[in-house]
């Protein structure tokens, strides 16, 4: 491979400063950071995969009432991203281990054993530098791209990376301008994770697109992709889907995002469900199978594949978990937020999506509670999975970590000042979720989410920091 290959200054007319280049190192001088994307025009990722330098981002916000993700047209800017959910209460920056100065704890290892541990705060990273930074060379850079532990599983190679190294530099800078880092002097916990997390996703989801709009024939109506993310809760996903959101928006493709829990039963409709199952602790809250409105669910999938050409407008559901004292209730449709077709992608997560209803026998050996559960599982897949064409499952090794990163995520409110679970509400909050991750994890991890094509399944194991690490 040579430097050649390596054409990571070739840029189209851009707001960016031209950058100056030395034999042995990139010198860079700091460039100026547009404050607001607009509409553009969508671009051939054949090529040069250039992002536009004004965008419709179509972001989509985390607000204060819901952990989903609502849409808005937002400006990148330094609050941006320090909006709170109700589900933690805390800044995205104080959830987000690795946008923190980690850069004295170089301890993530693609091929590390995972175990589980707390994760302490530490302050955040300097944003831009105040004068020319210099970056590790070109041929670093491309080396530690080439030893993510997601390369081998993507089916890429040196030469493939090489001959798009812009697509993945150019990825890496609207990345770091989202989260507002320094790309020019990112720590290592940072570096992990834009190029050997969020980039490959993205490119990966990338191709997946491409494969399903060349399976039409010109002149058809192209639905959109919906893409399904299967994560345990607290493992990171709901940033991965807000980082390639913006992505999609960047390189000119509309996308919605949903989650599972925007589907929840009314506040009404869950009283009902206690009421006809007393004693069963699994269905005295929300979240198991058993406490989702189906039919909303079938309708919302249904329309958002039907969104294909301009001016299509829909409105999306949203959750209010604060209802209530925190039992929730479905969010009042004037605030639900509304998208406009024509839709390329949809990014559709939860915590137990492609979950396999198993021989009743198995679920009562882990807690007899999951009888009901999984019964109610069996109406899951025609009413979620059946609409999901490609996969990214994100894997843990032990359930217990959920446990530790909700832990992590109320000590960050009581840090900030805020209203937080205990630990020991905490341990009560998530005991109602483990039996389903004990019983249905090991099928999912083994023979992929329900329906899937493996051809189409990107399985991530991570490790207790949430970087994706090699499968062990």
């Amino acid at each position: 491979m040579t430097m050649a290959m390596l054409n990571i200054l070739s840029q189209s007319s851009s707001t960016l400063s031209s950058p100056t280049v030395s034999s042995s190192s990139l010198v860079l001088s700091p460039y100026k950071y547009p404050h607001h994307f607009s509409h553009h025009h969508h671009v051939n990722i054949f090529n040069s995969f250039s992002f536009p330098t004004t965008i419709n981002t179509n972001l989509y916000k985390l607000n204060s009432s819901s952990s989903s993700l609502s849409s808005c047209s937002c400006s990148v800017n330094p609050n941006l991203y320090s909006m709170s959910t109700h589900n933690s209460g805390s800044s995205l920056t104080s959830r987000c281990s690795w946008m923190q100065d980690n850069s004295n704890s170089a301890s993530y290892n693609p091929v590390s054993s995972n175990g589980c541990r707390p994760i302490g705060p530490s302050p955040l990273h300097s944003v831009l530098p105040t004068s020319p930074a210099k970056v590790a060379s070109v041929q670093d850079l491309f080396d530690f791209i080439c030893s993510g532990p997601l390369i081998e599983k993507m089916k890429l190679d040196p030469e493939k990376i090489g001959s798009s190294i812009d697509r993945w530099l150019e990825c890496g800078r609207y990345i770091c301008r989202m989260f507002q880092l320094n790309e020019f002097n990112l720590t290592h916990p940072q570096k992990v994770r834009v190029y050997h997390y969020y980039i490959p996703v993205f490119i990966w989801c990338e191709d997946q697109i491409i494969e399903h709009r060349a399976s039409y024939k010109e002149g058809d109506e192209i639905p959109p992709l919906v893409i399904g993310f299967s994560a345990p809760q607290g493992c990171g996903k709901t940033t991965l889907v807000l980082a390639l959101n913006f992505l999609f928006g960047a390189s000119g493709r509309k996308s919605a995002t949903i989650s599972i829990d925007d589907f929840y039963l009314t506040a009404e409709d869950q009283a009902n469900l206690r009421e006809q199952n007393p004693g069963n602790l699994l269905l005295e809250l929300r979240g198991n199978a058993g406490s989702h409105d189906l039919p909303l669910s079938v309708e919302t999938l249904t329309a958002l594949t039907q969104m294909t050409k301009e001016g299509m407008k829909m409105k999306l559901p949203r959750y209010d978990k604060s209802a209530y004292g925190g039992k929730g209730d479905r969010d009042d449709p004037s605030n639900w937020p509304e998208v406009e077709g024509p839709l390329q992608v949809v990014l559709f997560e939860g915590w137990m999506l492609g979950f396999k209803p198993l021989p009743v026998e198995v679920v009562k050996a882990v807690d007899p509670q999951l009888e009901i559960v999984n019964k109610r599982l069996e109406a899951y897949y025609e009413a979620w999975d059946k609409f999901i064409k490609s996969w990214i499952v994100i894997k843990i090794k032990e359930p217990s970590c959920v446990y530790q990163w909700r832990l992590q995520a109320e000590h960050a409110m009581l840090e900030d000042g805020k209203a937080g679970m205990s630990d020991e509400e905490v341990m009560d909050f998530v005991s109602r979720y483990l039996p389903a991750y004990r019983a249905y994890l090991p099928t999912l991890y083994s023979e992929g989410p329900s329906g899937s094509n493996p051809e189409h399944v990107l399985m991530v194991d991570i490790d207790e920091e949430r970087n994706p690490i090699l499968a062990g």
